[in-house]
């Protein structure tokens, strides 16, 4: 049992995360009537608008400020300011994120000042504005999520009077898991302010006519609220303090935090039941421990197939910390656990099942799939657990994949993958065996041929 960290590459090939602004873009995407501007050339908002369209299967409107080659050189003021009056013409926001790109950085564009100078020079008072330095070259897609989240509590959340409400800061997860969380909050009769919610923006209902900016979303009121809600809780464990919003809150406005993991797998989702009623006094309903049970009782289902199971988890740090605790819990050890950021607490928090695996833990950081894929042959994997990027560990050795996180681009439904607690994680759990026994029965017949055929012949014939 061990860890080792492969940090020794300069250059990533096939990486296993995207850039800074991709993540920033997608707290805009859950808060009500919003827009987002990228500054930079057209090519970045449309790559990145048509890769979070494809996650998400709905239409995914990303400003730019087209970026060429004059203003690069004189600078891109006047392009972001009339990408700014072009939005606010065409979609009529009630709020507007500006990110910056690898370009806009690079020439050193100072976008809260050019944004402060739009408002005051056009007698703004009710459309927020707010401006996030995302350089692709800064970090990932799950700290550009993070910050964005952290710029607009800063930007909109105020001092307020006292309420009974409960903020709940979720990280990248799909709009299934926050609808679930969303009713598990219900249940308990919990009031809440759930930041940020897309649960109906990037998979909102058929309906017509067709609007330029989805219904639903947080509202804007009540991140101007979160201010003086009882407590906070941000499923965060992996986020650094200076990109953490739950951190911010309590400094700024003494709002108590308490940083969980996604409620995925049983120990973590007992966590979050455990933690909503401690800070509200609420009783845990039986239709939730009902669903609790049913959830034990999958475990009991599905051990006698899993405990064959070697994975490999990649993706988000947080999302990939709760997958791991699940495999740990049900006898699907990992054999690699990766991550495409810099964060490095991974190790530290699952240094306690690691220490007690029966199998040796490989952990990777800032990890591509060259180092993944290499990590996991020699490991001797045989399920992935990730998003669609890591069907190469399929094409080209073998490991089946069990989908989950962002992005999924070669199946339909990313948006509709639910995982989140009791019944959400029966979900996975059910995905995860089934991947397992489909892989043992594909190759069951050729196994067992090469292993017992093959060495009957030899000992008849006397060769080898």
């Amino acid at each position: 049992m061990g860890l080792e960290n492969t940090n020794y590459k300069s250059v990533n090939e096939n990486p296993c995360s995207m850039c800074m602004p991709m993540g920033a873009i997608l707290p805009f995407k859950g808060i009500e009537q919003s827009m987002v501007i990228l500054h930079g050339s057209q090519g970045c908002s449309t790559y990145m608008r048509r890769h979070i369209a494809e996650h998400f299967n709905e239409p995914v409107d990303v400003g730019s400020s087209s970026l060429n080659e004059k203003g690069t050189v004189y600078g891109g003021e006047g392009n972001l300011k009339q990408a700014l009056d072009n939005i606010i013409k065409v979609y009529n926001p009630k709020l507007i994120g500006v990110l910056t790109t690898c370009l806009a950085e690079t020439i050193g564009e100072d976008v809260k000042r050019i944004t402060s100078d739009f408002i005051s020079h056009n007698g703004i008072k009710d459309l927020p504005i707010v401006a996030v330095s995302t350089p692709g070259y800064g970090g990932n897609h799950p700290e550009g999520y993070l910050l964005a989240v952290k710029s607009i509590i800063e930007a909109l959340t105020q001092k307020v009077e006292p309420h009974n409400r409960v903020n709940i800061i979720v990280p990248n997860i799909s709009p299934a898991d926050i609808r679930e969380i969303k009713r598990i909050l219900a249940l308990m009769n919990i009031e809440y302010i759930l930041l940020p919610d897309i649960s109906d923006t990037l998979d909102r209902p058929f309906e017509k006519p067709y609007t330029k900016i989805a219904k639903g979303g947080t509202r804007i009121s009540d991140i101007e609220a979160m201010g003086g809600a009882t407590a906070t809780i941000q499923m965060g464990i992996t986020a650094a303090d200076e990109l953490s919003p739950g951190k911010y809150l309590e400094e700024k406005f003494s709002v108590p935090l308490y940083n969980l993991p996604i409620p995925i797998g049983i120990e973590n989702t007992d966590l979050f039941i455990k933690t909503l009623t401690q800070i509200t006094g609420k009783v845990c309903p039986d239709i939730i421990n009902d669903e609790r049970g049913r959830l034990l009782d999958a475990m009991i289902d599905s051990h006698k197939y899993n405990f064959q199971g070697r994975s490999v988890v990649f993706g988000e740090p947080e999302l990939v910390y709760a997958v791991t605790k699940t495999c740990f819990e049900n006898g699907i050890y990992p054999v690699v656990i990766a991550s495409g950021s810099k964060n490095d607490k991974l190790g530290e928090l699952l240094k306690r099942e690691i220490e007690s695996s029966p199998v040796k833990v490989t952990i990777l950081n800032e990890a591509d799939f060259m180092t993944i894929r290499a990590n996991s042959r020699i490991a001797g994997a045989n399920i992935a657990i990730g998003h669609s990027d890591g069907r190469y560990l399929t094409e080209r050795e073998g490991i089946p994949l069990v989908r989950i996180g962002f992005p999924i681009h070669d199946r339909v439904g990313g948006q509709r993958v639910l995982s989140v607690g009791y019944t959400g994680t029966v979900n996975f759990l059910d995905r995860l065996t089934n991947t397992l026994l489909e892989n043992k029965y594909k190759n069951y017949r050729s196994t067992m041929k090469k292993k017992y055929y093959r060495g009957s012949i030899k000992r008849i014939t006397g060769e080898g």
